[in-house]
């Protein structure tokens, strides 16, 4: 028996207006009105009900329930409200894999999609608590496995996944620095490549002995599926794993985005459907999800990541794609380059510390534990509980209604000062795109909430930040005008 797991990573930049809540129509995304409508069309829903032609005639499976996966909540939450039908098929698909395997192929994930090494430690936290309890709202259990955003991490960001009790997470086979056999010598990975087809433990940086195990996904075949669509043929693709296996105490699997099958490549969503639910079973291919595996087959190999700040799954200069012009880009005009990118994050910083210091100052006289009612505002987010009931708990009842509202707009205040950073907005290749225009639209939320409460902006010190962002196409200005355009429209 060849045992294999398939990870798909499903996620869309948030599109919401954040004054409405509502996504505006996207002309781009024609003949749909947005492009989380034209996605879902073409994958989401797709995946949910892959209908196909077998020996018993018409059938129609949920990939989802062969799948390993991870949905961004944002998304989910989207579904939840526009698609209601697919978010339930992607919840019940989980049900099923845990009546088949006994644990969900399901995992969480940070919930703003932001670069968590770039966060600070207390930012990393709460994405990660949000993360978790989104997962723990819409799957009804608490998830074993955590899907970093562009896989970033490093010690500090696998040391809290650890603090917050996750059993595992995946990574890019580039992001290991060292790897040994339990208590043999250590081995360079770039010397001695590891073996994915095995899991590593990861030991806490305090020296506790406590330990994440990490999966480090099949480099080669993720790009095979990813980009050159291995997917349009259920054999091939199946082959591709099978002549990886090797023995039965080790699994072939492999990582890339969800939208690979059905919106990235055409039909791969069908091919996907028959590789899973057809021919898995003619080629005795045991297709498993990572928290089953580990189940059985917990490390018995340590590993270490690539010393520095942080590496990622999509930028070769570790996470400078988030911080600098790198030279890596998605699209773009030739000649285009993204100087943008650093001015851009040091003019949001501004914005955010300014925001902290807003929240640290008042939300004290207001709410019991102030940082910890962040952490569990996701609840109200989400629709779990309502603003009544959390505010009740959180400031032990001892609020007027002046101070409950002012409560509830410093946590709104929190909430997108965090979207600021939705790791997209400096992915592609010029300041005037819509995803940095998205986060911008939070940077002017974030600084209407801040004077609705009293204090004044730190214009001075973010404006002439956000003015050196400037766009490759003249007429486009610069992060600043952008801003000042957003702002203007919303006054």
């Amino acid at each position: 028996m060849k045992n294999v797991i398939i990870h798909g990573h499903f996620y869309q930049p948030p599109r919401e207006n954040p004054w409405t809540g509502r996504i505006d129509e996207q002309p781009d995304a024609a003949p749909f009105h947005d492009w989380n409508e034209r996605i879902h069309d073409e994958c989401y829903a797709p995946n949910s009900a892959a209908s196909v032609t077998t020996e018993d005639g018409e059938q129609t499976f949920n990939n989802f329930e062969r799948m390993s996966f991870n949905i961004g909540p944002t998304l989910m939450a989207w579904l939840q409200t526009e698609h209601p039908e697919t978010h339930e098929r992607i919840v019940e698909a989980d049900r099923r894999s845990i009546g088949r395997l006994g644990y969900g192929n399901a995992i969480a994930q940070g919930f703003h999609h932001t670069i968590l090494p770039l966060s600070s430690a207390r930012d990393i936290r709460t994405q990660v608590r949000w993360g978790l309890a989104d997962f723990r709202f819409r799957f009804g259990r608490r998830a074993e496995g955590f899907w970093l955003p562009e896989t970033a991490v490093n010690d500090a960001v696998l040391s809290i996944l650890i603090d917050e009790g996750i059993g595992f997470t995946i990574l890019s086979p580039h992001q290991a620095g060292l790897w040994r056999d339990s208590g043999g010598e250590w081995n360079a990975a770039n010397a001695e490549p590891i073996d994915t087809r095995v899991p590593y433990s990861y030991e806490h940086v305090d020296g506790s002995g406590r330990t994440i195990a990490v999966f480090f996904y099949d480099g080669d075949l993720a790009k095979e599926i990813a980009f050159e669509n291995l997917g349009s043929s259920a054999e091939r693709y199946l082959e591709a794993f099978t002549r990886r296996a090797g023995d039965e105490e080790k699994v072939v699997h492999a990582a890339t985005d969800g939208e690979t099958y059905g919106h990235h490549h055409k039909f791969s969503d069908l091919g996907l459907a028959f590789a899973l639910f057809v021919e898995a079973g003619k080629q005795q291919v045991h297709v498993t999800n990572y928290a089953a595996w580990l189940a059985g087959h917990p490390p018995r190999h340590e590993v270490r990541l690539n010393p520095g700040p942080g590496t990622s799954w999509s930028c070769a200069h570790g996470i400078a794609r988030w911080m600098t012009d790198c030279g890596c880009s998605t699209y773009g005009p030739e000649g285009w380059n993204q100087n943008w990118r650093a001015p851009l994050r040091a003019g949001l910083e501004v914005i955010r510390w300014a925001a902290e210091q807003t929240f640290e100052v008042l939300a004290r006289s207001i709410f019991i534990d102030p940082w910890g009612a962040r952490d569990r505002y996701v609840s109200v987010v989400t629709g779990e509980e309502s603003l009544a009931d959390f505010m009740e708990g959180e400031t032990a009842g001892l609020a007027d209604e002046a101070a409950l509202h002012r409560g509830e707009v410093l946590l709104e205040m929190q909430r997108y000062s965090m979207s600021m950073f939705t790791s997209c907005a400096w992915f592609f290749y010029d300041v005037s795109r819509i995803e940095t225009v998205q986060i911008l639209r939070y940077a002017a939320r974030t600084l209407r909430l801040m004077k609705e409460v009293g204090l004044p902006l730190p214009q001075e010190a973010y404006v002439p930040l956000l003015e050196e962002a400037a766009s490759n196409d003249p007429d486009e200005g610069n992060a600043a005008t952008i801003l000042g355009s957003i702002l203007a429209a919303t006054s």
